[in-house]
Parts: C-alpha cells; sequence; structure tokens
C-alpha cells in the first residue's frame, strides 16, 4: 500500500487531496502537514511512497523542501502559480497540479507517480521541457467545476453539473440541485457569478442565477419583468435590468 504526503498550509487544500486519495484502493496511510517545516519531518518519520508539496508554505517553502529530497523521493508540486513550473521539473518533480485542479488531471498525476515508483529506467523519468508544456497546457480554466462547500463536520465537492438554479442570500448563496435538495454556500452571488461559465448560467436577476438549458418557458408580466419557468416547475424572474439577456435564451 502506497503512503503519501500532503503539505499545504490550506487546510481545505489538504481535506480535498485527502479524500481524493480515499478513493484509491491502492493507497494506505495519508499523512498531512500545514508548512514546509511538518512535512520535512513528516519526510523523515514516515518515509512516504509519493509527496505532494505546496510551493508557497511557511517555514520552508515547496522549492526549498524539495532540495532537500533524495531522487527517491517522487515529489508533486501543487500551487495556485504556474511561474514555478521549470523550478518543481529541475527539482525533479514528476508532476505539477495548478489550483484548482479536476479529478481527472489529479489521477493523471497520481498514475504518473506510481509508473516513476516502478521505473528502473532513470531516462524514463522526465523530458523537462515536455512535461513544462504539459503542465501549462493544463491550465485551468477561469470557471470552475465544481464548488468546495463547507459543512458541519465536512467538505462537499459539488460538481457543476448539479447545479439547476442559484439564488442569493447575503453573503451566501443557495445552490439549488437537480435533485431537488438545496445546499448553502457561503459566497456571494457576485463572485459566483465570476466563476461560472457564462455560456452554461445567465444572470437573471440581481438575487438569481439560472442554467440556461433549464429555462422552458418566458412569460412577460405587469411590471416590465419576465417570469422564468424551469423544466422542475421552480418559478423565478427576469428583472427588467436583464432583458437584454432574452435574445441569449433562443439561441
Amino acid at each position: 500500500m502506497l503512503k503519501v504526503l500532503v503539505a499545504d498550509d490550506e487546510r481545505i487544500a489538504r481535506n480535498i487531496i485527502s479524500l481524493l486519495l480515499k478513493k484509491m484502493p491502492d493507497v494506505g496511510e495519508v499523512i498531512e502537514a500545514e508548512d514546509g517545516n511538518q512535512a520535512l519531518e513528516a519526510v523523515t518519520t514516515h518515509n512516504p511512497d509519493i509527496i505532494f508539496l505546496d510551493i508557497q508554505m511557511p517555514g520552508q517553502t515547496g522549492i526549498q523542501l524539495a532540495e532537500k529530497l533524495t531522487p527517491d523521493n517522487v515529489v508533486i508540486f501543487i500551487t495556485a502559480y504556474d511561474e514555478y513550473a521549470v523550478n518543481a521539473f529541475e527539482l525533479s518533480a514528476v508532476d505539477y497540479l495548478l489550483k484548482p485542479f479536476e479529478d481527472k488531471r489529479f489521477f493523471e498525476a497520481m498514475e504518473r507517480a506510481k509508473r516513476q515508483l516502478s521505473s528502473q529506467d532513470e531516462s524514463q523519468s522526465k523530458d523537462l521541457e515536455t512535461l513544462v508544456k504539459y503542465a501549462l497546457s493544463e491550465r485551468q480554466s477561469a470557471y470552475k467545476s465544481r464548488l468546495v462547500v463547507k459543512e458541519p463536520g465536512r467538505i462537499r465537492l459539488l460538481d457543476i453539473k448539479q447545479i439547476n438554479y442559484i439564488a442569493g442570500a447575503g453573503n451566501y448563496a443557495e445552490v439549488h440541485l437537480f435533485d431537488g435538495t438545496m445546499v448553502l454556500h457561503r459566497e456571494t452571488l457576485t463572485t459566483l457569478e465570476q466563476q461560472l461559465d457564462s455560456a452554461v448560467f445567465a444572470r437573471i436577476h440581481r438575487s438569481t442565477i439560472v442554467r440556461r438549458n433549464s429555462i422552458v418557458e418566458l412569460r412577460p408580466n405587469d411590471k416590465g419583468d419576465y417570469s422564468v419557468l424551469l423544466k422542475n416547475g421552480a418559478e423565478l424572474t427576469l428583472s427588467r435590468r436583464n432583458k437584454h439577456k432574452l435574445a441569449d435564451f433562443f439561441h
């Protein structure tokens, strides 16, 4: 069974990676560290097979820590900044994940790390130029593919494909799913609007974002607004200030 160290100063980032690792049957122990000094101690104490290193951490950075590791340590760097890619591969990182990353991209990195562990041919380990181009080509778009929702006792990874519409509630958003349930997410509607693909979602009211293909009917009313009927029967409002978006719904 594989032993994996996750070193990141963001608890949510550690939790997400730990959740993904639990889906892999060949992963046994998962050790967490919240700064570079803890990570170095964990490497010495636990001798992990695979190490996830955040590049920017207190104590010492992931780059500084990687310089102290041996060639036997299989390292995957994780960071929100792509300018470190060349340094990462010069330090023999097997892969480089840009936050936020897709589950598929994470599992690709793990498979690459496992191949590196089992490989006896060092010449196959990496081609710097190819790997840097690969890492940068995997840069995530500006749009989220999932929401990280904090709930009592757990962190939930919510796939954007599950969302029917979102209603604003102050500094929170009521995320309504296709299964009929509602999830309360601590983020403003304006922030969410910037993170969602405008080709998929539309802001129809100051307090509402809706999935475009969920709309089945638009009904004008006396106030100049429109009632928006969704496939599940929900009825929302398209405000007058958003009437210019009407044409988009007929494309």
